[in-house]
């Protein structure tokens, strides 16, 4: 978990928040209910009384990060049996049954449903679990853990979209918005602790006010957002390429709203796109960003590929090649396909081996690295603005933060030095000259 070491005392509690920012909300949410329940946290789970796990289920590498994860903390709790173990999050609610097995001196279980009722779980009282998965507001207790310049806000919980590779609705259940108003005044009070950029997260978040019977919400929540005093920056993640329409463009346009778009496509191929159950090929795909591009001529594109998906073999990766470097993105990640059960894909045969998986994945990062060198040596000798973060971990005297450009946790940093006699950045965002560019990070140093 983020946070300062804490001395071993009556109720202190350790979290490990696995997985994606949508986790590390719901993990601030459990913090935020632990400490009106009067628990102390923020320890070291070395230290601490309860440590709990919030697990990730999304794909195979995660569960198997989530599962070292407890045997860790059981290891732990070997050496102190005082210590409570509980397993919580989207791994527990896919496969609750088998994790029981498999980590006996687990005390306590809960999955994605009471995560506001974790204070209880935790002091091993039984809770019936609710009857849909938990979704945030307002209201909601929370301990912020990112850096005090930015935080996440969750709009919404769960997928109604039935992707042939992917588990989240099965462990999430279908899309549920928060209301337009719950999100102003979280951002409201965020604002008013000194954060200076929120960043929209939901597994759709462009699909945000449709199951409330409004198109175009996400538009007019960004147009609200930037209305919010003390705001400064508003970016939004994950959007699917069939719901980027003129509003959403037209309303990104403002000053406060980043000109970002996370849009994970997937593959390039028609035949796997469709296999994927997907509605935007590599023809589509490019068409989008030219319109993109001509409306937003500063927008910072970000996608998600998959490759090894059954079906994938030289002619398709190869157009998933040529799709990318004729994107030209600004950051992209690439998944080697997970089978998951109860998905529709994993009835169908793998046709790539794990080891191929492994080298595509390698081979088509290794292009974007370059293509990202490329996009960041243009802004050497440019003054952008940087959201301060704080000091650098590696580099002693540099400071670190981010452009607009940069989503948190996901793309490349800023490293800036400071003017002789200067100890620390003089606002959450400066003025940043950039000197040197690699293929995700910049360095430079503080301007004027």
């Amino acid at each position: 978990m983020r946070g300062a070491p804490g001395g071993r005392r009556a109720g202190t509690i350790a979290l490990i928040s696995l997985g994606c920012a949508k986790n590390l909300v719901d993990s601030e949410v459990m913090l935020g209910a632990l400490k009106r329940a009067g628990h102390a946290v923020g320890a070291r789970a070395e230290d601490a009384d309860v440590v709990i796990v919030n697990t990730c289920g999304f794909i195979k590498p995660a569960r198997e990060e989530s599962e070292r994860a407890l045997r860790k903390a059981l290891g732990l709790k070997r050496r102190d049996p005082r210590k409570t173990v509980v397993a919580a999050g989207c791994y527990v609610e896919r496969d609750r049954p088998r994790l029981e097995r498999a980590f006996p001196g687990v005390d306590a279980w809960t999955g994605v449903r009471d995560f506001d009722r974790i204070a209880e779980i935790a002091a091993g009282r039984k809770v019936r679990p609710g009857r849909r998965t938990f979704l945030c507001s307002d209201a909601s207790p929370r301990v912020v853990t990112t850096p005090g310049t930015w935080a996440y806000v969750k709009v919404s919980e769960g997928c109604s979209r039935r992707c042939a590779f992917c588990a989240i609705p099965l462990i999430k259940g279908p899309y549920v918005s928060r209301s337009a108003a719950s999100v102003v005044r979280e951002a409201r009070a965020l604002a008013a602790l000194g954060v200076r950029e929120v960043v929209l997260v939901s597994h759709d978040t462009t699909r945000f006010g449709r199951d409330r019977g409004r198109r175009g919400g996400l538009a007019r929540l960004l147009e609200r957002l930037a209305e919010v005093d003390g705001l400064a920056w508003v970016r939004f993640l994950y959007g699917y390429p069939e719901e980027i329409d003129d509003a959403l463009l037209d309303a990104m346009a403002g000053p406060k709203i980043c000109r970002y778009l996370d849009v994970p496509f997937q593959h390039a191929d028609a035949g796997l796109v469709k296999a994927m159950r997907r509605g935007t090929d590599g023809v589509k795909a490019l068409r989008l960003i030219d319109r993109v591009r001509d409306k937003l001529p500063d927008v910072a594109l970000r996608t998600s590929l998959i490759v090894g998906f059954p079906g994938e073999g030289r002619r398709e990766f190869a157009a998933l090649r040529r799709f990318v470097e004729a994107a030209r993105f600004d950051h992209l990640g690439v998944f080697a396909y997970s089978p998951e059960a109860g998905t529709p894909a994993v009835r169908l045969r793998e046709t790539v081996s794990e080891a191929e998986k492994e080298a595509r994945r390698r081979e088509i990062m290794e292009l974007q690295a370059g293509l990202s060198r490329r996009a960041n040596a243009r802004r050497i000798g440019r003054t952008i603005d940087v959201l301060v973060e704080g000091p650098d971990p590696e580099k002693p005297g540099l400071w670190t933060g981010r452009g607009r450009f940069q989503a948190p946790e996901a793309d490349g940093t800023v490293r800036f030095g400071l003017p002789s006699g200067m100890t620390e950045p003089p606002a959450a965002i400066v003025p940043v000259l950039i000197a040197s560019a690699g293929d995700h990070d910049l360095e430079g140093r503080l301007a004027g």
